[in-house]
């Protein structure tokens, strides 16, 4: 489960509630697709817009619809009672482990979030992966916070921010990483444009956003780099160049991910909780086109 590739789901939505049928339509391609593991309500699953209740619900109908792939559910919340109830939530409803961001509108200390690890899996029954993600949070862990925390109960993975290009300075950051934690916690990379770099330097997992919708694409990434196949794993990286370009002039992934799941009619133009928005006019015909000329469809 915490190896190879963990495709991120989208979770479409509108002003009215969850759009469970074109949810449950992206959880099944990902299940037939044969992705070592399916990520839902991650930052691509805009956990942060849902209420307690409609995150439980997309919880149970993910699990009920990946068949025998194992998932993966963020619980990420501004107060700590809050997360807890989604980890109950997650549990009950038989997901196969769990995904924490240390998310809060006041800066969070290291104390404070360690101490939010700490009671949270002092509460599980099932692995939790620590979601690193200081784009979003706005808290940088340190590699020592990474090591008190990885020490603690049902911590399986960590999923790292994007390492550098250089393979040789990537290799040597998850090295500093590995030192500090036990051996049987993986090392995940995300950030799509830096999987191939990530995996090949040491990392065990790719949670991934491309995943989520185009998981051919990124399977091929994952199996060439898991077979110590570094050129091949490159090359296809590489080959996305222009789409990871595309995303970071579009803010980032989802706007590009959730256009995209609405070009290959999969989702209802209007997927996104406002104020978010897919694209449109001509930077969705762009989109189009490099969907078309990638053949990622």
């Amino acid at each position: 489960m915490f190896s190879g590739l963990s495709a991120f789901s989208l979770t479409p939505t509108n002003e009215t509630g969850i759009d469970e049928a074109a949810f449950v339509r992206l959880i099944e391609r990902l299940a037939v697709a044969n992705v070592d593991s399916i990520g839902t309500l991650g930052s691509t699953g805009n956990y942060a817009y849902f209420t307690l209740s409609e995150r439980l619900r997309v919880t149970q109908l993910a699990v009920q619809h990946a068949g025998n792939t194992p998932v993966i559910v963020g619980i990420g919340a501004l107060r700590t009672r809050d997360v807890l109830d989604l980890a109950e939530g997650a549990q009950a409803a038989g997901a196969s482990a769990v995904l924490l961001a240390p998310i809060s509108y006041q800066k969070l200390s290291d104390n404070e979030v360690f101490s939010l690890y700490e009671t949270v899996t002092r509460n599980l029954s099932v692995p939790l992966c620590v979601y690193d993600n200081p784009g979003m949070t706005h808290f940088e862990f340190s590699d020592q916070l990474h090591g008190r925390i990885a020490h603690l109960p049902n911590v399986c993975s960590i999923k790292i921010p994007g390492v550098t290009v250089d393979p040789i300075a990537a290799k040597a950051r998850v090295e500093r990483l590995r030192v500090l934690i036990p051996s049987h916690v993986t090392i995940g990379i995300s950030g799509d444009y830096f999987a191939a770099t990530g995996l090949s330097a040491g990392c065990e997992v790719w949670y991934s956003v491309i995943g989520g919708l185009f998981p051919k694409v990124a399977l091929a990434i994952t199996r060439a780099a898991q077979a110590g196949d570094i050129q091949e794993a490159t090359r296809l990286s590489k080959r996305l160049q222009s789409l990871w370009i595309f995303s970071s002039q579009h803010g980032g992934s989802l706007r590009v991910i959730a256009s995209a799941a609405v070009l290959l009619g999969l989702v209802e133009q209007d997927c996104l909780p406002l104020p978010l928005k897919t694209l449109e006019g001509a930077d969705l015909q762009q989109l189009a086109e490099l969907i078309d000329e990638l053949a990622l469809a």
